[in-house]
């Protein structure tokens, strides 16, 4: 039986190692906060998973890497396209004379954002939640199988005390056997014989 360490990286570790780490690069963010968030889902350590990362996973993923980073390029430019354009309505509003209709127009876009700002933070707490409820499910998982393991050790270890048993009892039947042929030998004669073979 081939034994596998507690602390190997399995494919969907990997897969999932892979995927926290693309969507950082496409977003802004740091590869660091990424393995951070996947220690945290792992339990493991955000510097066991940047090496695990930089030593194996990263050069699977050489080219979704590459295209991660000019999404991440594109989105840069949206938001400065995007916060351009506000800065110029900005100045137009300042630059003319207000009406109620603009200044309507102003609050119920600005109200808007607001709400989907707040759904955006309630999005993200309920996501924070679920997190929290997998990695619970993890522990419990992990202990369960640990438990498993220990009692299938067990079981495997009362099968092999009962292989020999059945390999004794074997043994003398054929003893006995072999003597009734021969001249039949005491009870303990045999047993002697079964110890010495």
């Amino acid at each position: 039986m081939t034994s596998v360490r507690q602390d190997a990286w399995t494919q969907d570790e990997d897969l999932l190692l892979a995927e926290v780490v693309l969507r950082y690069i496409r977003e802004g963010g740091t590869q660091l906060q990424a393995f951070e968030e996947v220690g945290q889902l792992l339990s493991r350590t955000a510097a066991a998973c940047g090496f695990r990362w930089n030593s194996y996973v990263r050069k699977q993923y050489k080219e979704e890497i590459e295209l991660a980073k000019k999404q991440r390029k594109e989105r840069k430019k949206e938001a400065a396209a995007s916060e351009e354009r506000e800065r110029k309505r900005k100045e137009e509003i300042t630059d003319k004379n207000l009406t109620w209709s603009d200044v309507i127009t102003f609050l119920q876009t600005h109200g808007q954002k607001a709400h989907d700002s707040q759904r955006i933070a309630d999005e993200n707490r309920a996501l924070k939640k679920d997190m929290e409820q997998l990695q619970q499910m993890i522990t419990k998982l992990q202990a369960e199988k640990e438990a498993l393991q220990k009692q299938l050790f067990a079981v495997q270890e009362e099968y092999k005390t009962l292989l020999a048993i059945m390999e004794r009892a074997r043994k003398m039947a054929e003893l006995e056997e072999e003597q009734e042929r021969k001249a039949p030998l005491s009870e303990e004669a045999v047993l002697e014989k079964v110890e010495k073979s």
